[in-house]
């Protein structure tokens, strides 16, 4: 909520435009938000979303329990009367159970992917990137990929120049690219058969060696094709991907917190050679080794 408050309803009379309308609006005029730590007075009503040119729908902490009929209502009316739709991080599960996603693609935050996943099937998400904007319909992965996401917007409305000033008034970095993707941490994942967690553990040590699926197989005491898949029921991935994913990020690891050059990164992650660092970094993140060093990199 407060992305949207001051991204598109502080008033900018510095920028010489007509700046957007803004109201905040729900179903009551006082709603209790976070947990009970503050609350928010709406100013408007569900008559202002009826007739607005966007409708933002922010994270919501609540994605197991049905939303207000009537805020469904105003999420199916914008998209049939061809008002913008937005969302935020888990945003994305209200414009879902309204039924307003069909033919589009989103994104929401990592962490609940899977179960967007499961209780949404047919919606095309795509989780691992900071924004989608698929026309009608745009989506923002977290906090501050909403802020990204509302730069997006203020540009495709009033152009680079505003959006660098509106950049600019709250020192942000303009911009980064909706495709950029989330920066997840990808822990190893207990499984309920011990071999296959000391398997895991073991890899996960040992990055820096070439690991084979028959190799690993051979420490679970299972052979190839059993151990693929239960390796594949325990965490979701094959073998092989699992690996390329930890050592990409023992490669940002190292990146953040050493002076190492890239090849020695390359090595001592197990990726091999520079090449195949940037190919494999670059596929993960959205940036070569060394943006992503000067971007995330520790300083004391």
């Amino acid at each position: 909520m407060s992305v949207a408050v001051e991204l598109f309803g502080t008033t900018r009379p510095e920028l010489g435009v007509e700046w957007y309308d803004f109201v905040a609006c729900g179903t009551r005029r006082n709603v209790r938000m976070r947990e009970g730590l503050f609350t928010m007075t709406c100013p408007g009503t569900l008559a202002d979303a009826a007739t607005a040119d966007t409708v933002i729908a922010p994270n919501r902490p609540d994605t197991d329990s049905p939303l207000d009929p009537r805020m469904l209502e105003v999420l199916r009316s914008a998209k049939q009367r061809g008002a913008r739709i937005i969302s935020f991080c888990t945003g994305a599960f209200a414009l879902a159970e309204a039924g307003v996603l069909d033919g589009h693609t989103v994104t929401t935050h990592w962490r609940w992917s899977a179960e967007f996943r499961n209780r949404f099937p047919d919606v095309v998400l795509r989780p691992d990137v900071l924004f989608v904007d698929d026309g009608q319909v745009l989506s923002a992965a977290g906090s501050a990929a909403a802020l990204d996401l509302c730069l997006h917007v203020i540009r495709t409305d009033y152009g680079a120049a505003v959006a660098n000033a509106v950049s600019r008034r709250l020192v942000f970095a303009m911009h980064r690219d909706g495709g950029q993707q989330q920066f997840i941490e990808h822990p190893v994942p207990e499984s309920r058969e011990p071999a296959l967690n000391g398997v895991l553990q073991w890899a996960s040590q040992h990055l820096d060696r070439p690991i084979s699926v028959t190799q690993l197989a051979g420490k679970a005491v299972m052979s190839p094709s059993t151990f693929h898949r239960r390796f594949q029921a325990a965490t979701g991935d094959t073998p092989l991907r699992w690996l390329n994913r930890q050592r990409v990020d023992r490669a940002r690891q190292l990146l953040e917190t050493t002076d190492l050059d890239v090849a020695a990164i390359a090595r001592r992650s197990g990726l091999g050679t520079t090449a195949n660092l940037r190919q494999q970094f670059g596929r993960q993140t959205g940036l070569s080794p060394s943006a992503y060093r000067d971007r995330h990199r520790a300083r004391v």
